[in-house]
């Protein structure tokens, strides 16, 4: 029997399926050449696009007068994405980070929904098409550069706000417990000051800040803003340098996203004292902070950390996204399992003020290692990339305007001297003598201000620079990690923000911020 074997017909040539790419662009209305450029980038990315014969031009989308801090506010980035879910792109091509976000999370929150889409984004400036490899870890940090714009422009806008600290010119929105607020100023309101009184009085005696709160209840003491008093709230007075007549500016800040965090050294704070007329003397405050610091040495804590003080390497780390309190650890015990865990301290005692869960410690210190492990990997690209921003672009602008802020000061020590003399000679009256020597005074220390400021800036990102310099050299030595190492993370981690049980985001002594997903 013969085999006949039947042969398919050949298929005509499909030609390939060209890329439907589409372009974003921003541009501030702040900047009237910006909206003049934007004819320009229109035919630039239309040539662009239309030139790639495997390219086909879907669209062109921009946003003007918009800040990129807030994306919600883009409608034109917005309707890209819309696109982008109905399939009418294949692949976006913008300018740079800085045109497509200003702040991390946001950045990445974009970029991953289109990857997830399968649409890689290129942005020219920094030639990062986010379809390559290991794209996601350098992504970050150069989107950590643009959010770092933003915070630079944001900080300016305080500037202001930071001088009025300095000199003691700041007036006060509102006024604590025992103080009623006339003309921005402090004044003592008697019938709450007392109630302050008997509060460090019974401090003095011995009492807990419970066993305080717990009286004035049953006294049926007003508190603030009609509440009920807690240990909480006690302390607070006992802690409070006000309650003394001095002020301690900038306890808080509010970040560029205009969220309010308590100052950890992040900005600088001004003490003044004598600011206003006290409530207790300085030496019942002082005796009364003794007796704090002796009972919290008593029960082996120090004042505002936990009890697991440098224990751990995580103890004092780890950050809640949520509530922003610091997680605690603990010992988990499901069936015959036992695992450590850590969790956020406001969730454990009070689960309806959080809602953030636990995370395993072996999730956290995984985590870590692989964080390590990629930038050992991305050395060259990620690492080299940022030290290289960080010492080609930060410090050029201010070390020049510090110089033209010097040789401003040189010229107005010299207009004091010519003044001087004028006057010495007879040629200038007393009166225009005294206001212009006031109004030089006024604009040399404004000047100082701005110069010190501009000093302190330098040398924090100067810390920065050097233990940048320091990951540098060690992922330049070191092997892949298998395992945590706790004097790593001590020695390169600031602390840790836990957003989810899935997620958290380290911050790096460098400044670099890294999100990573707990498996």
């Amino acid at each position: 029997m013969k085999k006949v074997i039947t042969i398919e017909p050949a298929k005509a040539h499909q030609p390939k399926k060209r890329l439907r790419v589409a372009a974003y662009c921003r541009v501030s209305s702040r900047m009237a050449d910006q909206l003049v450029s934007l004819d320009a980038q229109k035919a630039h990315y239309e040539e662009y696009i239309t030139s790639n014969p495997e390219w086909e031009f879907a669209g062109l989308y921009y946003d003007e007068g918009i800040s990129g801090t807030k994306k919600e506010k883009r409608q034109a980035l917005l309707q890209m994405m819309t696109d982008c879910e109905n399939g009418k792109i294949d692949f976006i091509v913008t300018k740079s980070l800085s045109r497509f976000a200003r702040n991390t999370t946001d950045c990445l929150e974009l970029v991953r929904r289109l990857l997830e889409l399968h649409i890689p984004v290129y942005f020219e400036k920094e030639n990062l098409n986010t379809g390559s490899m290991e794209t996601e870890l350098f992504l970050s940090v150069m989107s950590s550069l643009a959010e770092s714009e933003s915070v630079s422009i944001s900080e300016n806008s305080k500037w202001g706000v930071r001088h009025r600290f300095e000199n003691g010119s700041f007036k006060f929105s509102y006024a604590p417990y025992g103080y009623i607020l006339a003309d921005g100023e402090l004044v003592i309101k008697e019938d709450e000051a007392e109630w302050v009184r008997f509060i460090f009085n019974e401090a003095l005696t011995g009492k807990s800040a419970r066993q305080i709160a717990a009286t004035l209840n049953e006294k049926k003491v007003p508190a603030k803003r009609k509440g009920t008093w807690t240990a909480a709230s006690v302390l607070w007075i006992l802690r409070n340098e006000r309650y003394k007549g001095d002020c301690l500016y900038q306890k808080t800040y509010t970040d560029f996203r205009l969220r309010r965090h308590l100052n950890h050294g992040e900005v600088d704070q001004f003490y003044e004292e004598n600011h206003h007329d006290a409530i207790v003397s300085r030496e019942v405050f002082e005796a009364v902070g003794n007796v704090i610091s002796h009972e919290q040495q008593e029960k082996n804590r120090s004042e505002g950390n936990s009890k697991y003080k440098n224990r751990y390497a995580f103890s004092g780390k780890l950050i809640c996204g949520e509530c922003g309190a610091f997680f605690k650890r603990r010992i988990n015990i499901t069936g015959r399992l036992k695992y450590s865990a850590w969790v956020c301290s406001v969730h454990h005692k009070d689960r309806s003020r959080c809602s953030m869960k636990y995370v395993r410690e072996s999730d956290l210190e995984t985590a870590f290692t692989t964080m390590m492990n990629k930038l050992i990997f991305g050395r060259k690209e990620v690492l080299q990339t940022l030290l290289d921003n960080l010492t080609t672009q930060s410090h050029k602008s201010r070390l020049s305007r510090i110089d033209v802020v010097e040789r401003t000061l040189n010229e107005m020590q010299e207009r004091r001297r010519n003044l001087t003399s004028i006057m010495t000679k007879g040629y200038l009256d007393p009166a225009t003598f005294t206001r212009e020597s006031n109004e030089i005074m006024v604009e040399t220390e404004k000047l100082t201000a701005e110069r010190d400021q501009l000093k302190s800036e330098i040398n924090g990102e100067l810390s920065k620079t050097e233990s940048l310099r320091d990951i540098i050299r060690f992922t330049g030595k070191s092997e892949m990690l298998s395992d945590f190492d706790d004097g790593l993370f001590e020695r390169f981690v600031d602390h840790a923000v836990v957003s989810s049980r899935t997620e958290l985001e380290f911050h790096l002594k460098c400044g670099m911020k890294i999100k990573e997903t707990i498996e």
